[in-house]
């Protein structure tokens, strides 16, 4: 494994991490006074300053572009939504190629309004993340998809397993891989094996890193800091490792009461501290 004590440019700072009231500048801002490597924003931080002002402020800083968080959310109740979703992630797609991001990451969407079809909404993901996929080829834009922890399957994404993400990408060919997170994953009997089976493909496109807590208050919005939880972080690397991935550990870390609330330079100190000593 590679030894992650030395600095922290192996690091990847998730625009999340911060919390919502923080702006893309202070992400980059702190990413480089702490010694952070790389950069995912969100495209809600992009949208704020603007494609072509993010674009000059992270070229301008040095970091890598690990990802930008998200395309998808593909089923919609109707044509007009299915085709909104669609115009949505091909303006994505454009964001990612203009900061030349590893890849644009793909929270694929749950059901409907209204719906109980859960085949047919992973029917219209997968036509959905074909589609984008078509396009991001011509942009040089690698899909990743994000497997999200089953309880996430009615309203954020429907694909739950890397099993299931990995045989939607042998389905569609060149171009797609995953985004493992350790947050949805670690749980996950068949993990091992489907990060080897990913690694042999060469679609792990990016690792994402956070702890689940026990008790576990809000499922979306209180994750742990690394260390923190119940989540074998350093195997979970290893086999990662060993799979071939050599790309960043990006720190993805929701925390509205915890972690949120404290200064930029508090998360970001803390964080570099953990990745030397549990990722």
């Amino acid at each position: 494994m590679r030894d992650l004590c030395a600095d922290a440019r192996l690091l990847s700072l998730n625009t999340a991490t911060l919390g919502p009231q923080r702006s893309l500048a202070d992400a980059v801002e702190g990413c480089l006074r702490h010694g952070i490597g790389g950069i995912s924003p969100w495209r809600d931080k992009i949208a704020a300053t603007g494609l072509e002002a993010a674009e000059k402020l992270i070229r301008r800083s040095g970091l890598i572009v690990t990802g930008v968080c998200r395309g998808g959310h593909f089923p919609a109740a109707d044509a007009d939504g299915r085709a909104r979703a669609l115009a949505d992630n091909r303006r994505a797609v454009d964001e990612a190629a203009t900061l030349g991001a590893a890849c644009l990451v793909m929270v694929v969407g749950g059901l409907p309004p209204g719906s109980k079809d859960l085949p047919g909404a992973r029917r219209q993901v997968e036509d959905g993340l074909a589609a984008t996929l078509e396009y991001a080829r011509t942009q040089g834009v690698r899909i990743a998809i994000e497997p999200l922890h089953p309880a996430y399957a009615a309203d954020r994404a429907c694909v739950n397993t890397l099993a299931q993400a990995l045989d939607i990408c042998d389905r569609l060919g060149e171009g797609i891989g995953v985004a493992v997170d350790a947050y949805h994953v670690w749980w996950d009997p068949d993990l091992a094996a489907q990060i080897a089976r990913a690694g042999k493909a060469g679609r792990l496109f990016a690792y994402h890193v956070c702890d689940w807590l026990v008790p576990t208050q809000d499922i979306l919005n209180d994750r742990g800091m690394m260390g923190d939880g119940v989540i074998d972080l350093r195997s979970l690397r290893g086999l990662m490792e060993d799979a071939g991935y050599d790309g960043f550990c990006e720190v993805e870390i929701f925390s509205a009461a915890t972690w949120w609330p404290r200064p930029v330079d508090a998360i970001l100190a803390t964080m570099v501290a953990r990745g030397r000593s549990c990722v």
